[in-house]
């Protein structure tokens, strides 16, 4: 028996930008060991595999080391393949149950909304594994319970810094979401996402970063919509909005590649 599987890359209008994600929606339920096995085999920031159920699909993420409980960028990439592939038609939302509860997805032309919730970051001290790990002295730091985040002195330090992954591994964590004030008019914020702990040093564009993201910058700015920009080599733009317990995550997505898997 094969299996379809597709990679889209999510956060971006083109091709090779933004993060890429494998999706491949399941005839029938899977093994877990078996999901994880092709999560390795892609060595992609997450691979995610989707179940149609009767009012919703089920959704589970796995990069190349582990599940997790919450993710963005496959999330959209997902909600894009059904509409794309027809699965779902294009006037109706996408339902995901996972392990952060029921997530809904809309569609607005090219643009793709998500809505998650908020996670936002308890002020705590910095362990000092993570401060020598990214070299710097926090400006913020605090915590939720997936990651740590980390407000830096400026853009500039944001886009020189050259963590030292080994150490960083050492922090209990997911990630480490580092952030600073955007320099330019057309971005509010900047950030910069590691997981090295879960196989990934650096994630491109991280949606679910932006939970934690999007409540901590419009406290900070007096604003609930927001623009971002991910500062990986790839890049990332997003559009956030703070909405009470909720965020709502937008960006685009483009389909890069279909195949099968044989095994």
């Amino acid at each position: 028996m094969t299996q379809s599987i597709q990679v889209v890359d999510a956060f971006t209008d083109a091709a090779f930008g933004g993060n890429p994600a494998a999706i491949c929606v399941l005839d029938a339920p899977a093994d877990a060991d078996w999901m994880q096995r092709v999560a390795i085999e892609m060595n992609l920031s997450e691979t995610a595999f989707v179940l149609p159920k009767d009012d919703a699909f089920g959704l589970r993420w796995f990069t190349p080391a582990a599940e997790v409980d919450l993710c963005g960028h496959a999330t959209l990439a997902s909600a894009h393949l059904l509409w794309e592939t027809g699965v779902l038609g294009s006037d109706r939302p996408a339902h995901f149950d996972t392990l952060s509860g029921r997530l809904i997805a809309v569609r607005d032309g090219d643009w793709i909304t998500l809505d998650f919730p908020s996670e936002p970051a308890s002020e705590a001290e910095a362990p000092a594994a993570l401060s020598d790990g990214l070299d710097t002295i926090p400006k913020w730091c605090g915590r939720n319970r997936m990651d740590y985040l980390v407000e830096v002195d400026g853009e500039g330090v944001l886009r020189g810094m050259a963590p030292d992954f080994a150490r960083l591994a050492q922090v209990d964590t997911r990630g480490v979401i580092v952030t600073a004030r955007a320099e330019g008019d057309d971005v509010d914020f900047v950030s910069r996402f590691f997981a090295p702990r879960h196989g990934i040093n650096e994630d491109p564009v991280t949606g679910s970063a932006h939970c934690a993201l999007t409540p901590y910058w419009a406290e900070r700015l007096g604003q609930e919509s927001l623009i971002a920009r991910q500062l990986s080599a790839r890049g990332g733009h997003l559009k956030v909005t703070n909405a009470g317990d909720r965020v709502r995550i937008a960006g685009q997505a483009v389909t890069v590649w279909r195949g099968e898997l044989l095994a």
